[in-house]
């Protein structure tokens, strides 16, 4: 008996514009948080810090420390208010804290505000994953959770890339300022993209419960 032909992930998503953009937010959820990697030291010098190591470990830990603290109840507050509309409020509050990281004058009001964005940092994901699951169906699901997966480690890619080059040939401030028009940028598209997208992607549990 011949072999049915292979079904192709993409051929079987209805909506394909939820999916695609998780994807993206996914890249740019990594790439805020490692944009800085390769320009942190240089930076915190520039800021005349007394132990750069040490502060560059705070900077950098301070935003996934932020993250797992604010997950869940992110989370939980997206089961209620819809995925989409936290994920615009996340993206918007990274860009809006990733502006007075450029014009810090001291290390340790770099760690505060990397803190602080974790925490916006860490209520995309779940949504990421939520969004995605609801919007394909069941064959599919763990594909297009693993190209979200693939997606935040090419973020991981670009982010020191990016960082690194822009860093070395423009100065500091201006990673901050280019990361911030890309968060911003997404948050203003998928505002744009919210009336076009089905309410069954946004998912509260009013939605749920219609």
């Amino acid at each position: 008996m011949p072999k049915a032909p292979a079904v192709r992930a993409w051929d079987v998503i209805t909506d394909k514009k939820p999916v695609l953009t998780m994807l993206v937010v996914a890249c740019l959820v990594m790439f805020s948080i490692m944009s800085i990697e390769p320009i942190i030291t240089v930076y915190l010098t520039q800021l005349h810090s007394d132990n750069v190591t040490l502060m560059a470990g705070l900077v950098m830990s301070a935003t996934a420390l932020a993250s797992v603290l604010s997950a869940s109840r992110i989370g939980k507050l997206a089961d209620r208010v819809g995925h989409w509309k936290v994920v615009i409020g996340c993206l918007s509050a990274v860009a809006i804290l990733l502006i007075p990281q450029a014009f810090v004058n001291h290390a340790w009001q770099l760690v505060l505000l990397r803190f602080l964005m974790g925490i916006a940092l860490g209520g995309l994901l779940p949504c990421i994953a939520a969004i995605i699951r609801h919007s394909v169906p069941d064959a599919v699901a763990g594909r297009m959770l693993g190209y979200s997966t693939s997606c935040q480690y090419i973020g991981q890619v670009l982010g020191p890339l990016t960082g690194g080059y822009l860093g070395g040939h423009f100065g500091m401030p201006v990673v901050f300022i280019v990361t911030c028009v890309l968060m911003g940028g997404c948050a203003v598209g998928m505002l744009l993209m919210r009336p076009l997208i089905s309410g069954g992607t946004d998912f509260s549990r009013q939605e749920r419960s219609v």
